[in-house]
């Protein structure tokens, strides 16, 4: 059976769950468009990725009256 053979304090668990820590995103700018995007991921606002359009975005959705 695993059971430890000293009981492991809380300053040596906090110590190894120091670098458990979730790590804050790095946005960076569009150079299109000048939003803020993710790094090495298509921007979310106008669609393009290192200068070229990848992504088609549309620019507004019509909806009926009876659709909605």
């Amino acid at each position: 059976m695993a059971v430890p053979q000293n009981k492991i304090s809380k300053s040596r668990t906090g110590q190894r769950r120091s670098h458990d820590f979730l790590v804050a995103a790095n946005p960076n700018e569009c150079a299109n468009c000048g939003e803020l995007k993710r790094p090495h991921h298509v921007c979310p606002s106008c669609g393009f990725y290192a200068a070229k359009e990848v992504v088609a975005m549309a620019t507004e959705v019509d909806l009926d009256e009876e659709a909605a």
